[in-house]
């Protein structure tokens, strides 16, 4: 695929990003996309490999490989290398509803299967498919296109995340009545108030969500199934329901002084700011300010990462990440050959932007609370950090163990814990009356998506657990198969 000789031609060349020091300054998107004609070179360098592993999407070895909705990327690096992006874009969406978002926030685990990486630079994969379907909107070939016949089958979906929308998008391309149902005042999910502005635009969500609207997708807003409904009579009005409502419950740490003032989850950081901005430009000061605060970001994923960069827009007085793992390695280890996701070293656009303005890495690896200081009004102000080396226990484990004498007392004026989640909400599962697996996600098999409650089907990080948003829609759109053979009859 692409040009034969493409990858020894051309050098791997991205989109360019705004200075740290220009960007901060803002909550917008930073990162502006290469021409249509260079971004063509770079699909040329899409090689006609035997196996194209980049679109696998499966497990080797117990991780993760390739694109999980099995995005069929030789097929369109060859298509926009040859101009047609108006084919390109067909084929795109063959395989993902969403892929504005997914050309955004995905981690691209494609690019780390790609063949090209395997002695070299891979190919631009993430952003030749945000090229695809940013040119496609603005060229006016995606218009919505309700289904002609509808089946009479209702279904409602809980939840407006990725799993949710692309559940309700395949459920209503297949006729039937789908009403998607949100607690937050927009749809979204994560997608909404989990990511900050700054890698994913909120009006890129709007522009999708107004697009479902066209086709037919009808939603509920402000709406909290686990306060308001009498659930016998909700489940009697549907043909089918859908939780795809996220694994929302946030990992707490649970030690001496977590009840201080100014310890908080960092989902609710992050939403309230994005909340904030959409509303009134943060000029109503409904947010979790880090403004002149010595904050200590708890938790070395993405999040960390989204806090390390929100806390520095809002003018924190300084910043500290810690980790309780090991710093990972610059290169494939062994125990992690390609083509599995490259577990190395990371450094994402927040700690680039603490480096810049700072020049050092915000993160502390190996290094855990002991404890939370408070002052007289039971505000944090310090807490207790110790250093921790990994060990094998008695069965065999790796766990953590202190390091003696490594203790170290730190600033801490604000405390983001972004350490994860670990499971559905006890609300929901209680409503419902749903069966839970032993890690408290909302039990149902892949590929079958049925819970232990007739007529309720669950997908996404609500029934898996944490995880990415290619991965959501994924489950979305296989649920929505599974809902649909269901409501309507399997074929004989």
């Amino acid at each position: 695929m692409g040009k034969a000789t493409g990858f020894l031609e051309y050098k791997r060349i991205t989109g360019t990003k705004l200075k740290p020091s220009i960007r901060i300054k803002n909550y917008k998107e930073f990162t502006t996309p290469l021409s249509k004609e260079d971004q063509q070179i770079q699909a040329s360098r899409c090689m006609d490999c035997g196996v194209p592993f980049c679109q696998y999407g499966g497990m080797m070895a117990n991780a993760a490989s390739g694109c999980p909705v099995n995005n069929l990327i030789p097929e369109w690096n060859d298509l926009i290398y040859k101009g047609m992006w108006k084919t390109a874009v067909d084929r795109l969406l063959k395989t993902n509803n969403f892929p504005e978002f997914t050309g955004r926030v995905c981690p691209a685990p494609c690019e780390g299967a790609c063949t090209d990486g395997l002695h070299g630079e891979p190919v631009t994969i993430k952003e030749n498919e945000l090229s695809i379907i940013e040119n496609a909107f603005a060229e006016g070939y995606i218009k919505p296109n309700p289904p002609k016949e509808r089946t009479g089958k209702r279904v409602a979906v809980i939840g407006a995340g990725p799993a949710g929308l692309a559940c309700g998008d395949m459920l209503n391309r297949k006729g039937h009545d789908v009403t998607i149902i949100e607690r937050a005042d927009r749809p979204g999910g994560l997608l909404m108030y989990g990511i900050p502005n700054m890698k994913l635009d909120k009006q890129i969500v709007a522009r999708r969500v107004e697009f479902l609207e066209a086709e037919g997708v009808k939603f509920s807003l402000n709406h909290d199934i686990t306060k308001t409904e009498d659930i016998d009579k909700f489940m009697s009005e549907y043909d089918a329901v859908v939780l795809a409502c996220g694994a929302t419950k946030p990992r707490d740490l649970i030690v001496e002084g977590r009840d201080l003032k100014g310890i908080h989850f960092a989902v609710d950081f992050l939403k309230a700011t994005t909340k904030s901005l959409l509303d009134s430009e943060l000029a109503d000061n409904n947010y979790i300010s880090a403004k002149d605060l010595n904050v200590v970001v708890i938790g070395g994923g993405d999040t960390g990462t989204d806090c390390i960069a929100t806390s520095l827009r809002h003018g924190a007085k300084s910043l500290v990440q810690l980790e309780i793992m090991g710093k990972a390695p610059e290169k494939r280890a062994e125990n992690n050959p390609w083509p599995q996701y490259p577990k190395v070293l990371k450094t994402d656009y927040g700690q680039d932007e603490f480096i810049d303005a700072y020049g050092k890495d915000p993160r502390e690896y190996c290094t855990s609370v002991k404890k939370f200081i408070g002052d007289e009004n039971g505000n944090v102000k310090e807490a207790l950090i110790v250093k921790v080396e990994w060990v094998k226990n008695e069965n065999g484990a790796v766990i953590p163990k202190e390091i003696p004498g490594s203790e170290q007392v730190i600033k801490a004026d604000l405390v983001l814990l972004a350490m994860g989640f670990v499971g559905a909400e006890e609300s929901l599962i209680e409503k419902f009356n749903v069966e839970k697996d032993n890690r408290g996600n909302v039990k149902a098999e892949y590929m079958d998506f049925a819970t232990s409650v007739p007529k309720v089907y669950s997908c996404g990080d609500v029934r898996r657990g944490q995880s990415l948003v290619v991965w959501a829609i994924k489950e979305g759109r296989e649920c929505a198969e599974k809902v649909d053979l269901d409501i309507m009859g399997a074929m004989i």
